[in-house]
């Protein structure tokens, strides 16, 4: 009488192994793209919540723009023209999503401001800088090339964000 076999030959294993890490190297870029295409959206989001934020504090405290601390402030927060609790502190700690994150006012008496986000590590948590400033239009570099913009000028020369992008 013969013995039955049990359990799986070294080559069935393999084969097995093979097929998982073929079907790995499919998924694993396309993963990565998604997590991309997530951050991105993330840090638009962020510039659009900045924007909002900026304008809820020049109206309310009549000061002109903010800095990204004077927008937020440490849980529990009491607002003022010091800590606003406009933003969420994750926000105001200038990392999300795997963008930094910046709003700085300018012009005289802070008339203007410019918030930003470029990838901590370009090409890989992002590949685009988005951008915003007192005209509430959010901006896209879709290279990233340049670095986040830092000044209104700089902003407006980038185009402008559309349902496409």
């Amino acid at each position: 009488m013969k013995k039955s076999q049990k359990g799986f030959s070294l080559i069935e294993l393999l084969i097995v192994v093979a097929i998982i890490l073929i079907i790995a190297a499919i998924a694993i870029p396309n993963l990565l793209r998604s997590k991309i295409a997530a951050n991105e959206s993330s840090a638009a989001g962020t510039i659009r919540t900045l924007v909002t934020a900026q304008t809820a504090y020049s109206s309310t405290y009549g000061a002109g723009f903010a800095t990204l601390a004077q927008l937020g402030g440490a849980v529990p927060c009491t607002a003022s023209a010091a800590t606003a609790c406009l933003v969420d502190p994750i926000i105001t700690g200038g990392k999300k999503s795997g963008y930094l994150i910046t709003s700085a006012p300018g012009g005289a008496a802070n008339t203007t401001f410019v918030a930003a986000a470029a990838p901590i590590t370009p090409q890989v948590t992002g590949v685009s800088d988005f951008c915003s400033d007192e005209t509430g239009v959010v901006r896209k570099d879709p290279t990233g090339a340049a670095g986040a913009p830092a000044t209104d000028v700089a902003c407006e020369a980038l185009p402008a964000m559309n349902s496409n992008n």
